[in-house]
């Protein structure tokens, strides 16, 4: 069925992200078209819904009520849409790859959109190691990961952040010695692995390790037994089953915030079953006011 509302979707991005490159970017759309679509809505409602200055752009008051028209108009859009499904739906098999905190945490939310549009398109879904699901991409062997994501991703592959969240130090809450001193509970490879030596070489010091498994749940459970001070994102300590026998330890600085993203090869975003995703999240993080998706 043909997008009636991509103008309303597109404005809602950049009301969220107040900058034209970045919609242009996350959204697929030249500057030029962003431009056009943002005067026919104001050519249209008869009102100035951005202001451009030196500061950067910025919603006028009209602009915030035309956002809260925007957002209601679509979740009423969706709502209709999931009692009146479209007859043309796609199917197919749609293979993706998370850690298991991501597919209890984020994904019911973030795929919900997509599985209400086109339930007859089969998940598939498979989890694992953080540090191995970029790679899995890569090789084909998943269309869509949901993963941390590098400052740089391959030129293959787009990313969009669905979350942002801290790197925290913890501890086992039984050691009332424990600090930043060591031993160190590490992961053995992966994104987390590499903020946490960049921390440690910014502080010209060397962790003495003590432990260094694969997934941050295993993680967890070595640093609750009391094998030392672990690195982890905080997103997957509130969702650990040892989070009670855990504690954060300050640091300062703290090491550096930790994005999650949705992942898929660029070229299938040509393809319907992803395309449709990327589509689809995008609008669900505007409904939740999560913040603009960016793309890298």
């Amino acid at each position: 069925m043909r997008d009636d509302h991509r103008e309303l979707r597109l404005f809602l991005h950049l009301a969220q992200s107040l900058n034209f490159g970045r919609t242009s970017l996350d959204c697929h759309v030249s500057p030029a078209t962003l431009t056009r679509t943002v005067q026919r809505l104001e050519a249209d409602l008869g009102h100035r819904l951005l202001d451009r200055g030196p500061r950067g752009v910025s919603l006028t008051a009209e602009g915030h009520r035309f956002r809260e028209y925007a957002v209601q108009a679509l979740e009423l859009w969706r709502a209709y849409r999931e009692e009146h499904p479209d007859p043309a739906e796609l199917t197919g098999r749609l293979a993706l790859f998370a850690t298991v905190t991501a597919c209890q945490a984020l994904l019911p939310d973030l795929l919900a959109p997509f599985r209400a549009a086109h339930p007859q398109v089969r998940l598939d879904l498979r989890t694992g190691d953080a540090a191995a699901a970029l790679a899995r991409l890569d090789e084909g062997e998943v269309d869509v990961a949901v993963a941390g994501i590098p400052a740089r991703l391959p030129e293959a592959l787009v990313g969009r952040t669905v979350a942002v969240t801290e790197l925290v130090f913890v501890t086992a809450r039984d050691r009332p010695d424990a600090g930043l001193d060591g031993p160190f509970v590490l992961p053995h490879r992966g994104l987390v692995r590499e903020a946490a030596d960049r921390w440690f070489r910014a502080r010209g010091a060397a962790p003495d390790l003590a432990c260094e498994p694969d997934g941050h749940e295993g993680l967890l459970t070595l640093v609750a037994l009391g094998c030392g001070t672990g690195v982890v994102p905080r997103f997957v300590l509130e969702h650990s089953a040892v989070r009670d026998r855990l504690a954060v330890l300050p640091a300062d600085p703290p090491p550096e915030d930790f994005p999650i993203g949705l992942c898929v090869r660029r070229a299938d975003l040509r393809r319907p079953l992803v395309a449709a995703l990327w589509s689809l999240t995008a609008s669900a993080a505007a409904y939740q006011g999560s913040g603009p998706c960016a793309e890298k």
